[in-house]
């Protein structure tokens, strides 16, 4: 065979060669591993939180006047019935000013007396035409002024015999003494607090439970509540307020119950521990990593079980706390969720779950 013709079969095998270096293979996409959760929602358990008994009605008892205290009789833990005199003003100034009112009202009553009679008289002359009607007009209206001085004074003395009144403080009601704010001897202003008196028969327990399980509560919701020295002494509890915010640094919200005939051991200041009787609805719970916030949702990235591939799914966020994220709607038991390196994954992609990272 001829040099030619040995050169032009080797030709195209050199284009051929020179084509595929020119047009490299694409490599095949390579598969992600990535750590995830199934989707197992967790029963509520029934869960205790401490608190204490503290009374649903309670008054800061304090005088409307300025004054000296002269007498203090009860101290914190006493029993007061109500209307029953527990401090005392020193009434010395009020006293005189009692009598001076009432001095001041047998003045004008008596005024008043002379002013009518004169009134009388000048009517009989005016009768016989000895005066005018002038004279007769202002007999009239001097027995007038003075019949109005004696309501003037009636009132001035009802006014400061109340004022004495205000000397004297009691309860509107039965209960217990729970602070005492102001000694004997102590000169106190209007309103300041002397005495704290609480009613006796009604009383709540009042604990703090955790923002992420007050979502289920509702008024009326019951509780069983014991008392931690005695634990075989108990009271049925009915939530009847729940605090609108929670505190900021331990994310808890108050809950206050009131107690149904609770014994007389539970006094006011024990420790009792709350239960709530029904038990809780199960929670999705999972780690805060999974949780992408993304055009103002919450969303998830969920693995297809058949294809490996991920989807994103918006969900509903109860409560959340940094470390994890309970979720009220959009995931079903089974799911599997990825858990860390969700920012950058793609709609569509193909991931592996590792042996270790599957839980």
């Amino acid at each position: 065979m001829s040099r030619w013709a040995r050169q032009g079969m080797l030709l195209p095998a050199v284009l051929l060669a020179a084509c595929s270096q020119a047009e490299p293979q694409k490599a095949p996409e390579a598969v992600r591993p990535v750590l995830s959760v199934l989707v197992e929602p967790q029963a509520g358990s029934a869960q205790g939180f401490a608190g204490t008994v503290e009374p649903q009605f309670s008054a800061n008892l304090s005088f409307r006047l300025l004054g000296k205290v002269v007498a203090r009789d009860v101290d914190v833990g006493d029993r007061v019935a109500r209307g029953v005199t527990i401090a005392a003003l020193d009434p010395t100034a009020l006293d005189l000013a009692v009598q001076a009112a009432r001095a001041e009202l047998s003045n004008a009553e008596a005024q008043a007396a002379n002013a009518s009679a004169s009134e009388e008289r000048q009517r009989q002359l005016l009768a016989a035409a000895n005066v005018s009607q002038a004279v007769y007009d202002a007999a009239r209206q001097a027995s007038q002024a003075a019949a109005a001085n004696v309501e003037r004074a009636r009132a001035a003395l009802a006014k400061s015999e109340e004022q004495l009144g205000y000397t004297r403080l009691f309860s509107d009601f039965d209960g217990i003494v729970t602070a005492v704010g102001a000694e004997v001897g102590q000169t106190v202003s209007p309103g300041q607090t002397v005495v704290t008196v609480a009613r006796s028969d009604a009383r709540e327990a009042v604990v703090d439970i955790p923002d992420r399980l007050t979502g289920g509560l509702a008024p009326g919701a019951e509780f069983d509540v014991v008392l931690q020295s005695l634990p075989s002494i108990r009271s049925k509890g009915r939530l009847r307020e729940i605090a609108p915010q929670a505190d900021n640094s331990t994310r808890t919200r108050r809950v206050r119950l009131t107690l149904v005939d609770p014994p007389d051991a539970f006094r006011l200041g024990s420790t009792v521990t709350a239960t709530q009787t029904a038990p809780a609805a199960p929670m999705i719970e999972l780690p805060a990593s999974a949780l992408l916030e993304k055009g103002g949702a919450d969303q998830v990235w969920i693995v297809d079980p058949q294809t490996s591939n991920v989807t994103l799914r918006t969900v509903e966020v109860a409560f959340r706390n940094g470390v994890t994220f309970t979720v009220a709607g959009g995931l079903e038991p089974g799911m599997r969720v990825v858990t860390a390196g969700i920012h950058s994954l793609q709609e569509g992609q193909k991931v592996r779950v590792p042996e270790g990272g599957a839980k």
